[in-house]
């Protein structure tokens, strides 16, 4: 009985130390908490202690970290807020969005790199997350067109992937495929840049070996799609001042609630991601209540 247990126990161990777990969500802008109105710093800190209860393998976050990008003191904000993700070692990811780059750009980026020093002279760079995920965090503020040289690192990118790699995420800002909007709205639909991207992996011979996920912010709300075998997800519901969306027949999400205060969470199980939307239910509460309001699997290669 005894070895049982203590079998039992080192089984149990090990699933643990194999546990893949990603979230992904963006559209923070860590600021001065005095400002509420372009952000909200209550939930801004909910999204953080929650997403660190979640101990992630990593963190993906598809860009506006900051308020204003040029201001040094919002990446402080950033650093002082999501102490908990350091204090539990918990990678993150972010890719370059466009408040990132608000104002003079070399002061941008050298704010960028000095939070991120990891990343210092790359704005894309590809990351491993565990032994079947990789992330490829793109610049959509650079070309992504056909031909471009963020184009041609993709290529080379997917040729090169290792053998166990079974998923890779595509993180960038500005959303390949969205709901479809009109009026003030429109200025957030999909961008001929980003579409270029779609257009790419709707042929590229890697999508055979792998699945494609596309994680984009952007638009602070939240929308789902499946599109030529890639999942099109938009996750830009991590604090930044919420946008309502009028939902086209190919958003598989059909929520009315608003606003989506949300991230995402992959959890890799065998050969499939096991995915969820988990919302703040009520954003004026007085703590926080936590909802699942999407849940979707996403299915490696045959």
């Amino acid at each position: 009985m005894f070895r049982l247990t203590v079998a039992l126990l080192l089984a149990t161990f090990s699933a643990l130390a194999q546990r893949t777990v990603v979230i992904a969500y963006g559209d923070m802008r860590f600021t001065d908490p005095s400002e509420t109105k372009a952000t909200n710093p209550k939930v801004r800190k909910w999204l953080v202690d929650k997403v660190a209860s979640e101990k992630p393998t990593a963190i993906v976050i598809s860009g506006d970290v900051p308020y204003v990008g040029e201001r040094a003191a919002d990446y402080a904000q950033f650093h002082a807020e999501t102490a908990p993700w350091r204090t539990a070692n918990i990678p993150v990811f972010p890719a370059l969005g466009n408040h990132e780059m608000r104002g003079d750009e070399k002061i941008c980026l050298e704010n960028w790199w000095t939070e991120f020093p990891q990343l210092r002279d790359k704005r894309r760079y590809m990351s491993e997350i565990g032994a079947k995920i990789a992330a490829l965090n793109l610049d959509s503020e650079l070309p992504l067109t056909l031909g471009s040289d963020q184009i041609k690192w993709v290529e080379q990118q997917l040729v090169n992937l290792k053998k166990p790699v079974r998923f890779v995420i595509f993180n960038l800002h500005h959303p390949p495929v969205a709901d479809i909007e009109s009026g003030d709205g429109a200025s957030h639909n999909p961008r001929p840049n980003e579409i270029a991207l779609a257009d790419y992996l709707k042929t590229a011979p890697q999508s055979k070996r792998v699945r494609f996920i596309v994680n984009s912010g952007h638009i602070h709300n939240y929308e789902r799609f499946f599109r030529d075998g890639t999942v099109y997800l938009v996750s830009g519901g991590g604090g930044a001042a919420p946008v309502p969306v009028a939902r086209g027949e190919n958003d598989l999400y059909k929520g009315t609630e608003y606003p989506n205060y949300h991230y995402l969470k992959f959890v890799l199980r065998g050969k499939r991601l096991n995915s969820e939307m988990i919302r703040l239910a009520d954003p004026s509460a007085d703590k926080p209540k936590w909802e699942v309001k999407d849940r979707f699997q996403i299915s490696g290669p045959k």
